[in-house]
């Protein structure tokens, strides 16, 4: 079946009888995909026609190399039946194939047996995907924990809670200058490369990204009650692993004459709503309250102090590695100074 998942073009269910069933999901621009048009399914497909059988023992079809490959395995006969899907979803349908390895082929009877089961084994299959498709398109959207909570039934605006949560805040470096020289489709890419990284390493370490903003990235670390330090020690392990592979992305990206793209990055730990806020008809899952202002606040020490990474007081007093002082700075919108810390050097 096509897939509506941003990595996967398909998904595919092979089995052999006495063995055991395969799933394989065919990413984007993977080989699969790209030898599609050498599949019956893309012949009927491009034809218009819904069912095709091949006879391979009279060497029908073996310029397709899957049904050659079945013919050298002892295959006599191939069916292919298509089955649509109703044209509202991308999603347009199934191909069922089967292969008989009988000196005769498929039998009338079982051509017929064949006939009867598709429509059925089609809505069966159409309930899957629109199942699968909503959890996983939910969960690249929002995240597979928030997704998990709106397919709960959490989705009335209000609903939620408070939560204590290590909190990441991730903002490009003088990222809008950009815009003034490189074209939107470079800039775009150059997002989606830090993006990546940062995604790649907050959810290694169980955190959450929660919002894309402009090119900003907010992410976080639910604490546990007993053990809020183990959220922290999360939360600052993907900070320096992210920082980390950002060295080497500017590297590489300077390297063939791009620019070179910073990351500053803030680490937080308090207590923040968690759950629905919007329109009564258009909703963000996220998380707000006075400890995400900080900590959107405290990034644009960043620039003052010219550190990649700093932690607030109640991040550093409960993470267990040394840090240093900074200093006390007043935050635009907060009463509270703020009292500013960094990772210490090794010979500190």
């Amino acid at each position: 079946m096509p897939s509506l998942h941003p990595m996967y073009r398909g998904i595919s269910a092979n089995f052999v009888r006495g063995g055991a069933t395969v799933l394989e999901n065919a990413a984007h621009g993977s080989v699969e995909e790209r030898n599609f048009e050498k599949t019956p399914i893309f012949y009927l497909l491009s034809r218009g026609e819904r069912t095709g059988r091949w006879i391979l023992a009279k060497g029908e079809g073996l310029d397709y190399p899957q049904l050659a490959e079945f013919a050298l395995a002892g295959g006599t006969d191939h069916l292919v039946s298509l089955c649509e899907f109703p044209n509202e979803l991308a999603l347009r349908g199934l191909g069922f194939s089967l292969t008989s390895d009988a000196p005769g082929g498929f039998s009338d009877d079982q051509l017929a047996i064949v006939k009867a089961l598709v429509p059925a084994l089609g809505l069966a299959a159409y309930r899957v995907a629109v199942s699968k498709t909503a959890t996983e398109i939910l969960a690249v959207y929002t995240g597979a924990r928030t997704s998990a909570r709106i397919l709960a039934g959490e989705t009335q605006r209000g609903t939620g809670g408070s939560i204590n949560a290590a909190i990441l805040l991730a903002d490009l470096r003088n990222f809008t200058a950009l815009t003034e020289v490189y074209q939107p489709g470079e800039i775009v890419e150059f997002l989606n490369e830090h993006f990546e990284l940062i995604d790649r390493h907050v959810e290694e370490n169980s955190g959450e990204i929660l919002k894309f903003m402009g090119d900003s990235v907010l992410a976080i670390f639910p604490t546990d009650a007993d053990d809020p330090q183990k959220a922290c020690m999360a939360a600052l392990a993907s900070a320096k692993n992210l920082l980390k592979a950002t060295e080497e992305l500017n590297r590489e990206r300077t390297g063939n004459g791009g620019p070179n793209i910073g990351v500053d990055v803030v680490l937080h730990l308090g207590e923040v709503f968690y759950g629905n806020v919007g329109a009564r008809g258009r909703l963000d899952f996220t998380v707000i309250g006075r400890a995400v202002n900080e900590a959107s606040r405290l990034e644009k020490l960043c620039g003052t102090l010219e550190q990649p990474l700093l932690m607030s007081e109640s991040f550093a007093t409960t993470c267990a590695v040394p840090c240093q002082y900074l200093g006390s700075f007043e935050l635009r919108g907060v009463s509270k100074r703020a009292e500013v810390f960094r990772l210490a050097d090794a010979a500190e």
